[in-house]
């Protein structure tokens, strides 16, 4: 028997579900975390497959030809 003393436990934590807004359980026991399901996972995914979702940029200069290099 050992005296080491024992981790403290972690609560789980109840977040809002970024696909559909519900309640979703982040811990280790949903393997969909930070989403409640499955479905709202695929979804994510998919509109990021899509590029539905997609980084800023900035827009290159219209009277710039991107083949000539500036002077």
């Amino acid at each position: 028997m050992s005296d080491q003393p024992q981790p403290p436990q972690l609560r789980p934590m109840r977040v809002v579900c970024p696909g559909c807004g519900g309640t979703s359980l982040y811990a280790s026991s949903n393997p969909f975390r930070p989403f409640c399901n499955e479905r709202c996972k695929n979804l994510d995914l998919g509109a990021w497959a899509s590029e539905h979702f997609r980084m800023p940029q900035a827009s290159a200069p219209e009277d710039q030809h991107l083949d000539q290099p500036q002077a």
